[in-house]
Parts: C-alpha cells; structure tokens; sequence
C-alpha cells in the first residue's frame, strides 16, 4: 500500500485545570505556564552586545548522509587521534557523535575502552580541522586511564546483591536485575579503578520504569556511585489549540506517523506500563476533541510537542533529530493508572506521558515533549552523569530548551516564558512550581551555586544553571515579558545586563555538544560556556563578558571585570605552592582602612591552579580565626580553582589579616594558589 504524508487540523479547545500531586520524594517538575490574553513569542530585548557570531563559527546542518561520512573519517583515523592524544596502547576509542562548523572545524566526541573494558568516565571531545585531528580536546577526567589491575576481586553476584540493596532503598517495586554486573574501568570518581557496572529494572516509588545504574568496585567491594537512567519530570495538560500535525495515510487508514522528522510515532499504551502499545490510527485525518476523555487528544499534544522540538533543534541549532542522524524517537500516552508524570528512556528510544491525577490530566503540554526528548539529546551528546552537579547540570538543560522551545512555538494557548508548572497549583495557590528568574522562590531549588550543591536532588541543583541561562538572556532586576513579571537578583548584588535569547541559547548548546562532558560541574559548565562564547563572538566581545558576569551572578567565578566588579579589594597574587597530600597552606590579605565589621556579601575571589581540584578543601580564615568553609573536595577531576564566593562574615571586624587556606588531601595531582582576592561591595 502507498504512504503518504498529510498535514491536518487538529482542533483543541484550552483546558486549564489544577492538579493535586502528591510527590514521594521528589519528582522532577516539568509544566507549562499559560497566559491569559493575546500571545505572541516574548520579543528579543534590545541587547548590550550587538555583534553577530564570527562567520563560520556556528554548527552546519549534516544530512544524516553527510553525518555519517564524517563519523566513517573519523572512525578510520581513531588510532592515529588515540595516539596524537597520548593515549596508552591498551585505550581505544569509540566514536560516539560528529559536529561541523560552517569553517571546517569538526568535533568528534568519543567513548574510551582500556584493555576492552568501557571506561565510564573517560569521554572525550576532540577538536580539530577535520575528523580526526586533533587540535584540542575536552576530557571528562585529567588522570590517565592506569588502573592498578583489571582483575576482579570481587565476585559479581556481591555487585549484583548491591545494585538490588540500592534499588530497595529507594523503594523500587518488582525490583530485579535487567543486564548482569558488567566489568568496566570506573574513571569519573577519581583514580580510575576496574569495577562491575550493574542495572536494576522494575518500578520506581511513583511507578516509572526503573534502570538504575550501580557500579561497584571490583577489588574492595565499596558502592562507587549510582544514578538512575530514566529521566522524568511532572506537569499538567495544556492543550494546545487548533494546530497543525504531520501524519501518514496507508490506504484509507491514518496513523499518527511524521514521515517529516525521521519517523516519529505516537503510540497508545492504555493505561499499560509495559511495551510498545498500538499505534494511534483511523478511518480520517480528525484527532480528539480537546478533551482528555477523548484518547486522542493527548495523543495530539505529544505528536505536535515532538514536532515542534524536532523543528526547533533542526532550524534553530542545525541537529536532525536526537542523535543527528535523522531518526525520530517515538511518543507513548496514557501511562499507567493516575500517573502524575512523564519520562524520557534512552533503553526505547522514547518519551512516555502518564495522565495525570484521576487520569484527567495528560502530561502532553509543549515544554514537557521538549523537556523529555532533550534528556534524549543530552544522553547522546554530553552524556551529563544524572547525578551530582552534572546531574543538575542535565535537567536544567532540559528546563532551558523546556522553555525555548515553547518561546519558539509561538503558540497563542501555550505562551513562552521562563515559569515552569504555573498551571499544575501543586502549591494550591496558583503558583509555579519553577522559577528561572529566581528558583528559590519555590520553595527547594538554589538561586546560587555553594560547595554542597552537588549533595541534594538535581531537580532542585539545577536551579543556579537555570538562574544563569535567564540572566545572559534578559539580565537581573524587573522586568515583564509575554505579560509575567520577572525580578532576578544576583548573588553578588551587582546586575547583569543580558544578551537575549537567542544567543544565549545559541551559547548553551554549543557547549553542551562541543564542550561538555559525562563529568562536567558548574565550575566545568562555566569554562564549557565561555569557550563556546569565545568561538562564537569572540573573546573580547559583549557577550563573552556577559556570560562572565552571569555566572559571577550565581556566584560561579569573577565578574568580567575581575572579581566583584566593583567596591573595595584587596588582593594578594603571590604564589603558594600546595604540598601533595601535605599540610594546609595559607595567603594572607592585610585589609586595612575600613569601619566596622565585614559586610554580609563579602566577595572572595579565588585562583587556584591545581589538576583534580576535586582533592582540595578551600577556607577564608577570618583575623580573629574564624572559618568559613569555601570548598570542601568537590569539583571531581575538573582542573583549577577560578571562582568568586559570597560569605557573610558581618559577625567580623573588617581590618586584620584574613587568610586564604587550602589543604591537598589526596595524592597524585599538585598545584598551587595562584592569588586571591577581597571585595568589599
């Protein structure tokens, strides 16, 4: 039988309607905020920086032809790359995804195995004039791939039992093994180190499809680290009007297939938690009524919200699908029994959306297909592990392009803005489950970065990445856009003057699919940012001190100017080398001719050079002896110390010697304090 495509009206009617979710634990919270009266796409504020990105510098669109070419050069010469880079003649390298910009610059990331085992950890991301060239490189871990033994000591079924303990504690229901204990060289947590890789399948606490990831080391038996593979969130239905859907006719029969973006579906799973499910199919081109009784209403939803994720990722950043090979996912409604959720899977390739309280509700509004199917590209580009800060790091990625693909949409019943879940009132008071302009109005999520943010949920560590993206794109203070009224502050107090949306955004998902890694910290995300700032406009340019200034604005590194961008400083750029796995060390700052006590938001400025900045504790000793803890080992394998931190020392006199600590407590990697700084806003 003969198919064609077939564009169709689908009409909708706005439902708003409220949901009272309750969350075990925490959910991720993904929604759409709606406004009342004419809608139209938030206009561009007039930007301080003006310039346009250097010719050349911006990311073509491949065919999945010509992306396929690239991957086949760049696989032929992975050998050659592999020892360019100094790699050891037991790594390999696996070639995992092909970027090209409009100049000729070719990124390839790439996997990494050692004597045949997967290293987890060891991704890379190769720079250079064609595939296979390597003119710089971005890794997710600075220690070379030398575990002492690729022996296991341990046997796998003690994994195995282990992965199953973690499963039970977070309440997992039919928990069981879904692939055995898998040897691999664990390299994301430090020294690299053999270890058993085991997933668990089963439920989770609020029913979703449970792959947990557990990896044990292999000669002690220690649990290393855990994160679950299937990344949800939680929102209410918000039906998009009358719109427009690609599907595919087969004789006399339509089906909900896009034969326009790669194939994409659009299945009905009846209320199962397993498989496929039917795809959604009949006699004409009519889908649902805008109501959710009607089974094809939600179906329409998340056909036109992958659709319009789909057109955004391909015209505004020149990706052809998830993976950028032209293949769509596909689409799975009508989860479950009163499923308050929604969740991307990389196992099925899919996004699946439940129907919400009383099965009334369908999770199918715009930002949440949009939400779902970026998980699917972050796991196909840099691979942010979802747990930790790069885990916050991972759904705020999703937020940000949550929310851009909405402002795209330009939908009159959906308006774009930067509040997430206005429509759920989980709250019962009307209020958004998220705020970008200012997260922590919600209750949980971080305004700011601080050295424990990697330590709670990433759906609410997200909310400093969150903070930022809003920042460089419409600045600090008040403002209203598309009729909500925005007023983000910073953690310095000092304000930031955004570049608009569309760069930022431009900004963003370069250096998620050239700069990021599986490892990448805040710390790492502002390096990422600013190198792909720097290709785009230049490092001299408006908007590369704006991202400078955005980041100093939720209190990750220095203003553009240097330090607090403005009040009194003292500084001191002696150098101080820090022993290895030695003794703290300390700088001294005289800071004289002030009155009174220390300020609230007192600014400390830091530059430490020092591989694995992971192994360091970082204190500002006051005169009288005080400490204020700054860092305390985190920052994994990332290289360096460049960061600005808000302390509020009023409780201290001003004058006297203040002291900068800094104490190595591992072996192997050395650095030194290369200055520091006072700011006295």
């Amino acid at each position: 039988m003969r198919s064609r495509s077939s564009h169709r009206r689908t009409p909708h009617t706005t439902h708003r309607r409220a949901a009272a979710v309750a969350l075990a634990g925490v959910a991720a919270l993904i929604a759409t905020a709606v406004q009342s009266g004419t809608a139209t796409a938030a206009p561009e504020q007039t930007p301080a920086a003006a310039s346009k990105a250097k010719p050349g510098s911006e990311s073509v669109k491949l065919t999945p032809a010509q992306r396929a070419a690239l991957i086949r050069e760049a696989d032929a010469a992975k050998a050659a790359t592999a020892k360019d880079l100094g790699l050891g003649a037991k790594e390999k390298l696996v070639v995992r995804d092909v970027l090209k910009d409009g100049d000729g610059t070719v990124h390839v990331r790439y996997e990494r195995t050692y004597d045949g085992l997967p290293v987890l950890g060891g991704d890379l991301v190769v720079q250079g004039d064609s595939a296979g060239q390597a003119d710089s490189v971005v890794k997710a871990t600075r220690a070379a791939v030398k575990p002492a033994t690729t022996t296991a000591k341990v046997p796998a079924a003690k994994a195995e039992q282990q992965a199953l303990s973690a499963a039970k504690a977070e309440k997992a229901e039919g928990a069981d093994v879904d692939r055995a204990p898998r040897k691999v060289i664990w390299a994301a947590g430090g020294k690299p180190v053999v270890a058993y890789e085991t997933v668990v399948g089963g439920l989770q606490h609020d029913g979703t499809p449970q792959e947990l990831h557990v990896v044990t080391d292999a000669t002690t038996g220690e649990k290393l680290y855990e994160w679950e593979a299937v990344q949800n969130g939680t929102g209410n239905t918000v039906y998009s009007g009358t719109v427009d859907l690609t599907t595919t006719q087969s004789g006399s029969t339509y089906n909900l297939t896009d034969g326009a973006r790669g194939g994409h579906k659009t299945y009905n799973l009846n209320r199962g938690t397993s498989g496929t499910g039917t795809l959604f199919s009949g006699s004409d081109d009519v889908w649902g009524n805008g109501s959710p009784s009607n089974l094809e209403s939600a179906a329409a939803d998340a056909h036109y919200g992958a659709a319009l994720t789909w057109d955004y990722y391909k015209n505004v950043h020149g990706r052809s699908g998830i993976r950028g090979d032209g293949v769509g996912a596909y689409s799975r409604v009508h989860y479950g029994n009163n499923y308050v959720n929604a969740f991307w899977s990389d196992s099925c390739f899919c996004m699946t959306y439940g129907d919400g309280s009383g099965n009334a509700n369908p999770l199918t509004a715009i930002d949440v297909a949009a939400h779902e199917m970026t998980h699917g590209l972050t796991s196909n580009t840099a691979g942010l592990n979802y747990s930790g800060e790069s885990g916050g790091l991972n759904e705020a990625t999703s937020d940000i392009f949550g929310s851009t693909v909405e402002f795209y949409a330009n939908n009159s019943s959906d308006v774009g803005d930067y509040l997430i879940g206005e429509e759920i009132d989980i709250n019962g008071d009307g209020t958004p489950l998220r705020y970008m302009d200012k997260p922590s109005k919600d209750g949980a999520s971080k305004d700011s970065w601080y050295s424990g943010i990697g330590s709670i949920d990433v759906h609410y560590s997200s909310g400093p990445a969150n903070h930022f993206f809003y920042l460089l794109s419409e600045g600090s203070g008040t403002k209203t856009i598309n009729g909500v009224t925005y007023n983000s502050p910073t953690s310095d107090g000092l304000p930031v003057t955004g570049i608009g949306r569309a760069k930022a955004e431009k900004i963003w998902f370069r250096a998620l699919t050239t700069k990021f890694t599986s490892t990448t910290n805040y710390a790492g995300a502002r390096t990422g940012t600013l190198a792909a700032t720097g290709e785009l406009y230049g490092t001299d340019s408006a908007e590369y001190k704006a991202v400078q200034d955005a980041w100093a604005g939720i209190n990750v590194g220095t203003r553009s100017g240097g330090g607090g961008g403005g009040g009194t400083s003292f500084e001191n750029t002696a150098d101080v080398t820090i022993p290895d796995a030695g003794s703290a060390v300390t700088s001294s700052i005289n800071v004289t001719g002030r009155t009174g006590n220390a300020p609230s938001n007192l600014q400390v400025s830091v530059d430490i050079v020092h591989t694995w900045s992971g192994d360091l504790v970082v204190d500002l000793v006051a005169p009288d002896g005080t400490v204020y803890p700054l860092r305390s080992r985190t920052g994994g394998s990332a290289d360096n110390i460049n960061e600005t931190y808000t302390v509020n020392a009023s409780a201290e006199t001003a004058n006297g010697t203040w002291k900068l600590r800094v104490q190595d407590m591992a072996r192997y990697d050395t650095g030194y304090i290369s200055g520091w700084k006072l700011t006295f806003p």
